[in-house]
């Protein structure tokens, strides 16, 4: 899956990944209330909102964009209705070609560890039948656990051909309680950075880069010049451009001199533009119009970047 991801990155020139992170304050009123009309104020309202609201946003921008990540955190809130709205939302996505990474953060040992890359990633048998669960391209995963969380997920993706974005520096403020920490005079962020670069050398993609990547934050540049230099044949899984602060020139390091290796997400930064001061013009109604302007202008501060880097 490596390979596609890179071929449509390639294609598009939009190293871009849209989070879709619905939260019901950013759903329109009109699409809240023709949900709420069928369903009521109930978890099947929310959950059709959800759907119809991320809908309208894959529709509108997929033509520019290689890959989607929805935050499973966002439809779990909601129950099983939430999941379904969740998956719907995974198989559409695939229906329009889009790259799914599933924004998962799991991580254990063991058989719990394998189950949830079945149920992310591979699939599942029941009797003399098997069946993909969510079905994602990509996870991310959280390596505190170490290799006896990791592994289960690698072997999966081996067998799927599909990935991993392993957690190595996150972009949120308190991050550095531990993974700035030093093990053996090296941030433990680093080391982890090393043991991807290791992981993922077995799972090579034609393309020249691993099936197992890294996430790591823009909102920490000089660290995600390093971590490029740790891992330079792991794509970067880069969060945080927009709403979190993270711009274009921040940017430049966490890629390769092919201009090629990361990926950059924005969330609410696309799904939510229409709410911002700078397209407020689109208003409510062409909330969807608003999230494809928002990609554009992101497409453009990147490229502007890498090309004066």
């Amino acid at each position: 899956m490596i390979n596609k991801l890179v071929e449509k990155i390639t294609k598009t020139q939009a190293p871009i990944v849209v989070g879709l992170d619905p939260m019901m304050k950013f759903i329109p009123e009109h699409i809240k209330a023709a949900a709420f009309k069928e369903y009521g104020e109930t978890l099947a309202g929310a959950s059709e909102a959800i759907w119809q609201y991320n809908k309208a946003i894959v529709d509108a921008t997929y033509d520019l964009i290689p890959a989607v990540k929805p935050q499973i955190a966002m439809y779990e809130q909601f129950g099983i209705e939430g999941l379904i709205a969740f998956k719907k939302t995974v198989d559409y996505c695939k229906s329009k070609d889009l790259v799914i990474i599933g924004d998962v953060k799991r991580g254990d040992i063991g058989s719990t560890s394998e189950a949830y890359a079945v149920g992310h990633l591979g699939k599942v048998t029941i009797g003399s039948k098997q069946y993909y669960g969510f079905d994602e391209d990509f996870a991310t995963v959280n390596p505190y656990l170490g290799s006896d969380g990791i592994k289960p997920f690698v072997n999966v993706c081996k067998e799927e051909n599909k990935g991993l974005f392993i957690l190595a520096k996150t972009s949120n403020p308190s991050s550095g309680e531990f993974q700035d920490k030093l093990v053996d005079g090296k941030p433990l962020y680093e080391v982890v950075a090393e043991k991807i670069a290791e992981w993922g050398a077995d799972h090579m993609g034609s393309c020249g880069y691993s099936y197992i990547g890294a996430v790591v934050g823009a909102t920490y540049p000089e660290m995600g010049k390093a971590l490029r230099k740790v891992m330079p044949k792991n794509y970067i899984l880069v969060p945080g451009y927009g709403a979190q602060g993270g711009k274009g020139k921040d940017l430049v390091h966490f890629f390769n001199e092919d201009g090629l290796g990361a990926i950059i997400n924005s969330s609410r930064g696309i799904i939510a533009a229409y709410q911002q001061e700078a397209y407020a013009k689109f208003g409510a109604e062409n909330f969807a119009e608003a999230s494809r302007q928002a990609v554009l202008d992101m497409q453009a501060d990147i490229a502007q970047a890498l090309a004066q880097r």
